[in-house]
């Protein structure tokens, strides 16, 4: 018999380290005793283990990158990330920039061109920002505009 002994259906990692999905959850094995579990869709935790597994030295990045499909870069990231954040880091709501360009004056200046009936490139083009920026404000409801369709 050869050991270290792993359950059915199993998919190896290393000859020591497996894993398994079942019923929506990922579990992790030492030989037959599960180490870890987390549920099949939540990625963060799933980044977290196997950054920790690679630190400990159980598995390698590529052995990550290849069992799991994941792009070897991403993998070193998350390694880096748990090295410099440690656990707490892979929990954090990323922080959100502020816009540079659409001001207050700015985003003033825009409101009342388009409630002229400007379209969004004009408006775009007078105010100095990429209508990009605005069409993100309108969807984001920072901006209000409303189209009149024109029938010819």
């Amino acid at each position: 018999m050869r050991l270290p002994i792993f359950p059915d259906g199993v998919t190896h990692i290393t000859a020591e380290i497996a894993f398994q999905r079942d019923a929506g959850k990922v579990y992790y094995f030492s030989g037959h005793l599960p180490v870890f579990v987390h549920d099949e869709r939540d990625l963060a935790t799933f980044r977290m283990f196997t950054s920790q597994l690679a630190i400990n030295g159980n598995v390698t990045q590529p052995q990550i990158s290849r069992i799991f499909g994941v792009p070897l870069v991403t993998v070193k990231r998350y390694v880096k990330l748990h090295r410099h954040g440690g656990v707490r880091a892979f929990f954090v709501a990323p922080k959100r920039r502020a816009g540079r360009k659409l001001t207050a004056e700015v985003s003033q200046q825009a409101q009342m061109l388009l409630n002229k009936g400007l379209e969004v490139p004009e408006v775009g083009r007078r105010v100095g920002i990429l209508a990009n920026t605005l069409h993100k404000a309108i969807r984001d409801g920072r901006l209000v505009h409303n189209i009149k369709t024109k029938y010819f």
